[in-house]
């Protein structure tokens, strides 16, 4: 593997990662910004050289868009979608969501709940009153669920959540279910 190596993950799956990604190092890939800017970054899936078939491109270029403004958490949502064949989109603003989504028509959406200046949930409202994007399916993200947030979760449009920190193969399961 040229300028790359082999992370071992769980369930013996291996991913090449280029040398920048590893490092921490920009990358256009990771779509990692110095700072916040109102255009979605747009991230085609990369092919990688895996260790399984688990790892098989699946998502046939399926979009989803991440709505994540930790930007740790976004690298991670980001690179570990691409590993598995998804094209993505990602934006740290919640106010821009809706504008994003009319404009790209993303075929799933992963919403941290917890945005700086507006709620994930409140956004997912917004999305579903809108008859051409009602359909798509919004995965929500958050670390503060308790007992019973589920149902008010799903109630405001999520298709379902997920808590924080995230599994990778139930953030990957998950995804899949909605998106096949």
């Amino acid at each position: 593997m040229n300028g790359s190596s082999t992370l071992e993950l769980e369930r013996d799956l291996e991913i090449a990662v280029p040398e920048a990604a590893k490092s921490g190092e920009p990358s256009e890939r990771a779509g990692q910004r110095s700072e916040r800017s109102k255009d979605p970054i747009v991230s085609k899936a990369q092919t990688l050289e895996t260790g399984s078939d688990r790892m098989s491109k699946r998502s046939r270029g399926q979009t989803v868009l991440i709505v994540e403004d930790n930007e740790s958490n976004m690298k991670f949502f980001n690179d570990l979608l691409q590993a598995y064949g998804y094209n993505t989109l990602q934006t740290q603003d919640g106010m821009e969501v809706l504008n994003i989504v009319r404009e790209h028509k993303p075929d799933l959406i992963l919403m941290d709940i917890q945005l700086g200046e507006v709620n994930g949930l409140e956004v997912a409202t917004w999305i579903k009153k809108e008859d051409d994007l009602k359909d798509i399916p919004i995965i929500a993200v958050t670390a503060y669920a308790m007992k019973g947030d589920e149902k008010f979760i799903l109630e405001s449009g999520c298709t379902a959540w997920l808590p924080k920190p995230v599994n990778t193969f139930t953030l990957i399961e998950t995804v899949e279910q909605f998106v096949n």
